[in-house]
């Protein structure tokens, strides 16, 4: 919780919101109290503060990332918005386990419903990687463009599955909701379920856009312009 709490504090010079005065007042105020009797409320200042931020800041803000010390989490995907010293290449490992199935059969092997963009139409090719004890898949990639294109969709709401290393996250809308647009290459690496850094999975990404939809969290990559990507995402069937 101290980390929540520092990552709230630095994000107090965000809430400039004429719109919403009274509110805006009162969580700063909260934030500045003093430490007893604060606790209780570090939970509810963490949902406020959430909903003011997809409430009102405004769609195309760059570097989000830095309101929060330099780092986002979102949908599953832990964003570090420092470069990276040594930048891998652009070929890496398959995540754990992976293997390819149809998408009847990858449907059953995961928890999840998968959706498939309708501005892409079905899948060149389905991925599922990392099973549980159970057989169970945690996530699914399907391709495009002959492996150029790509959504993997997993189940990124408790635990972090992507680590990204980028220099800017700017802060975006699919369906209506919150969304996170990284632009140009960018270190990407598998978490697994244990929580460990999977370093030999690392690879240089292309612009990449995430976010969730009925519990589901997405990554689109690909050589794509943020327009265009926003239009496919929008687009999930």
């Amino acid at each position: 919780m101290d980390d929540l709490e520092r990552e709230l504090r630095d994000l107090r010079a965000w809430l400039e919101t004429p719109e919403a005065p009274d509110v805006t007042a009162r969580v700063r105020a909260q934030l500045a109290a003093p430490a007893r009797g604060r606790r209780r409320w570090r939970y509810y200042l963490a949902a406020a503060l959430v909903a003011l931020l997809v409430a009102l800041l405004p769609p195309g803000r760059a570097a989000v990332a830095d309101a929060v010390a330099g780092l986002l989490r979102f949908a599953g995907v832990t964003i570090v918005t420092s470069p990276a010293s040594a930048p891998p290449s652009r070929t890496a490992s398959p995540l754990p386990s992976q293997r390819p199935a149809g998408l009847d059969e990858a449907q059953r092997a995961v928890r999840f419903p998968i959706r498939v963009p309708a501005r892409l139409g079905p899948p060149e090719q389905v991925l599922v990687a990392d099973p549980d004890g159970t057989g169970r898949y945690r996530v699914a990639t399907l391709l495009y463009r002959g492996g150029a294109l790509r959504v993997d969709a997993f189940d990124g709401q408790l635990d972090p599955v992507f680590l990204k290393q980028s220099s800017a996250a700017e802060l975006v809308t699919v369906h209506g909701g919150f969304a996170a647009w990284v632009a140009g290459p960018h270190a990407l690496t598998y978490v697994d379920r244990a929580g460990e850094v999977r370093v030999e999975t690392a690879r240089l990404a292309a612009s990449t856009l995430i976010w969730q939809a009925a519990g589901v969290s997405y990554r689109l990559e690909g050589d794509l312009a943020k327009a265009e990507a926003i239009e496919i995402a929008d687009s999930l069937g």
